[in-house]
């Protein structure tokens, strides 16, 4: 069984037991900003499969669950910007580093008037 879900402008595909990096959990998404070890549950679920059936969204599948549990969070491999002009005088130098959060999948389900599983 796996799940297709949104989450920081992007598509992840899991399943139960997955270990995921998305981009930082903040309030605007799940209410409170999750700490390490609280659950999160994901409503932006874009398609789910179970033994070759599939329930696809339009555009989210309504009534299916995806939940997990907070493992850690953090920050990414430090990302350089350089800007560069010869002859000019002109360089800048910045550096970023993306901030995630890591996700243990617990519970994939499907709505129940799917007539899957």
């Amino acid at each position: 069984m796996f799940a297709v879900i949104e989450s920081g402008g992007k598509q992840h595909r899991v399943a139960e037991g997955d270990l995921v990096k998305l981009e930082k959990l903040g309030a605007a998404e799940h209410g409170a900003s999750p700490t390490i070890g609280s659950s999160v549950q994901f409503d932006q679920i874009l398609m789910m499969s179970d033994k070759g059936q599939i329930v696809a969204g339009a555009p989210h599948v309504e009534g299916g669950v995806v939940e997990g549990e907070v493992v850690s969070e953090g920050r990414g491999k430090k990302v350089r910007i350089i800007k560069f002009k010869r002859r000019k005088n002109y360089l800048r130098r910045q550096g970023h580093r993306q901030p995630y959060s890591e996700i243990r999948i617990t519970k994939i389900q499907l709505p129940a008037a799917s007539g899957v599983g």
